[in-house]
């Protein structure tokens, strides 16, 4: 990256945090509940996580990878907005 005054940087892709959240956590038999508090976070939190609401905060992504027994890139991907 080339930082020198009048220079472009190249566009930031605005893309999304996407999970698999829903699908591992059915998998492991575990509620939404069940899951929000062995991970330390709100069952309202689980539900927007699981629609797409809401961006975990990085170390909220890693404490729910690690209740769902799964690697951190099998639970959240980075989809980008750009075609």
């Amino acid at each position: 990256m080339n930082d020198r005054p009048g220079q472009a940087r190249p566009p930031v892709d605005r893309g999304r945090v996407a999970n698999n959240i829903r699908a591992l956590r059915n998998q492991r038999g575990l509620t939404q509940k069940s899951l929000a508090m062995r991970a330390g976070a709100a069952r309202q939190t689980i539900v927007a996580l699981e629609a797409g609401k809401y961006a975990p905060s990085l170390e909220l992504a890693f404490r729910i990878a690690r209740v769902l027994e799964a690697p951190f890139e099998s639970v959240f991907r980075f989809e980008s907005a750009r075609a």
